[in-house]
């Protein structure tokens, strides 16, 4: 995505949702996912992503594990009750919120 403000607004949002959906990911796993299912309209870069993820673990919202594979040591993060908790309200506010802008701007989707 060529203009990162609408993405720093949404990151830990995305970060929580496609950690609750697989149960568990690492760092780069993470960033890899958001491109693969934007197909490269959204680039989460490392230097964005990490901060968030310790802030998240801070706030007791992922959980985080060590674990060993292939012979690499790769910290996995895990949604806690409480993440669960804000993914399914941030759910319903994302929802209120691009209906209000679909509203605004009046978009129509992009047929490619």
């Amino acid at each position: 995505m060529k203009n990162k403000k609408y993405i720093k607004g949404f990151l830990e949002d995305i970060v929580l949702h496609l950690i609750n959906e697989q149960d568990e990911m690492y760092g780069y796993e993470i960033t890899k996912k958001v491109q693969n299912l934007t197909k490269g309209a959204i680039a989460v870069s490392e230097g964005a992503l990490y901060p968030i993820l310790h802030k998240l673990e801070n706030e007791k919202k992922l959980t985080a594990t060590f674990k060993k594979v292939d012979g690499r040591t790769r910290k996995y993060y895990t949604i806690t009750p409480e993440g669960g908790k804000t993914v399914a309200s941030s759910s319903t506010e994302l929802i209120d919120f691009f209906s209000g802008m679909q509203q605004i701007f009046n978009l129509k989707p992009v047929v490619k």
